[in-house]
């Protein structure tokens, strides 16, 4: 497989109130997106422990976005500034390593952003494509 045959795999980690159902509204209205996501529904983006995506990383995932709430908007109150201030911290971790800081993507969207939800799932998936494929944290194949 050359690398223009190549496409990401994305894990997404969503929260349930807000950016799972834009996902699910998205769906329904027959909105269409890349492929490449790998959805994980979670009760909010304020409980996405760092460590599962860098797990995921370390897992084979090319790229991991997590998107919740918009700020105000949290079905617990301030959960997703919460998140918001895990993943700063962990992208300059990750960085830090030599993980490329667009490898793992933060986003708002909302339950009527179905339209949205796509545009963020199109360009996490362009970005994690000009990429291209993961030399860090990346465990080696068993031959």
């Amino acid at each position: 497989m050359n690398e223009h045959e190549w496409e990401p795999k994305i894990v997404a980690f969503l929260c349930n109130w807000c950016s799972y159902a834009g996902a699910d509204l998205a769906g329904t209205s027959r909105i269409q997106y890349p492929p490449n996501v790998r959805v994980i529904r979670v009760p909010c983006s304020g409980r996405v422990n760092p460590l599962y995506i860098i797990r995921a990383l370390q897992e084979g995932a090319d790229g991991v976005l997590v998107s919740g709430c918009h700020p105000g908007d949290c079905h617990y109150s301030t959960g997703n500034m919460y998140a918001r201030r895990k993943f700063t911290v962990l992208k300059s971790l990750l960085e830090y390593v030599g993980v490329e800081p667009d490898r793992v993507q933060f986003s708002w969207v909302s339950a009527s952003e179905g339209a949205r939800f796509a545009e963020v799932i199109t360009q996490v998936t362009e970005d994690i494509k000009r990429l291209g494929k993961p030399t860090r944290l990346v465990k080696e194949e068993m031959r």
